[in-house]
Parts: C-alpha cells; structure tokens; sequence
C-alpha cells in the first residue's frame, strides 16, 4: 500500500532549525512530484514547498521563501525539507504529499497524503 511517513519534528527553540523527512512506499516515488503543507490549530491546511519528480524545479510560498530548502533523493525515495530561523508561526503539523502529474504550483491536489508530523517553535 502507499505510505508516506514523515519524521523529524519536534520542539525547537525561535532561530533553531530542523530537517523533515517523508520516507515513501508503495508507488513509484521518482515519478510523482511532491510537497509539503502544514496546518496550525484552528487554521486551514496551507501549501508550503513543492519539489518535480526529478528534483529540477522547486517552489516555496511566500511565508517560508529563504528559510526553507525542499529536496528528494529518489534513489531512497525520501523527501526532505530544510527548515532554518524558525518563526513561532511556523508551528503546525507538516505533511508530505505526492502527485502523479508533475506540477509544483501550490495547489492542494495531490494523490497521497502522509499522516504528519508536529513542529512547534517556541518564543
């Protein structure tokens, strides 16, 4: 079955840093383009990275551009997001998700959705 399971959250203080990672399973990774979103209590979920299948084209919002780093390594079929200068704001519980179609605009259309991970950033 498919699986994306991410890790690597956890408490950090404001300006630390910390790296997420979705290890995925049951499809093929290299041809799927993936993402990561994030959604904080009461809020809506909101898009965050967007990387193509072959890790050629990237795309950040607004919120995250310049702190944030997404990556993949399809060989170990693993998505990676970089997050340094942490903003309390940026508390959330973060998802990985992947879509057949290789597009990295920032929708929310994607096939499969992994079950998240808590980041919460203290002041």
């Amino acid at each position: 079955q498919v699986q994306l399971v991410e890790s690597g959250g956890g408490l950090v203080q404001a300006g630390g840093s910390l790296r997420l990672s979705c290890a995925a399973s049951g499809f093929t990774f290299s041809t799927y383009a993936m993402g990561w979103f994030r959604q904080a209590p009461g809020k809506e979920r909101e898009f965050v990275a967007a990387i193509s299948r072959s890790g050629g084209g990237t795309n950040y919002a607004d919120t995250v551009k310049g702190r944030c780093s997404i990556s993949r390594d399809n060989a170990k079929k693993t998505l990676y997001l970089q997050m340094n200068s942490l903003k309390p704001e940026d508390t959330a519980v973060y998802y990985c998700a992947a879509r057949f179609e290789n597009v990295i605009t920032p929708t929310h259309a994607y096939d499969y959705w992994g079950q998240g991970t808590q980041v919460t950033v203290s002041s």
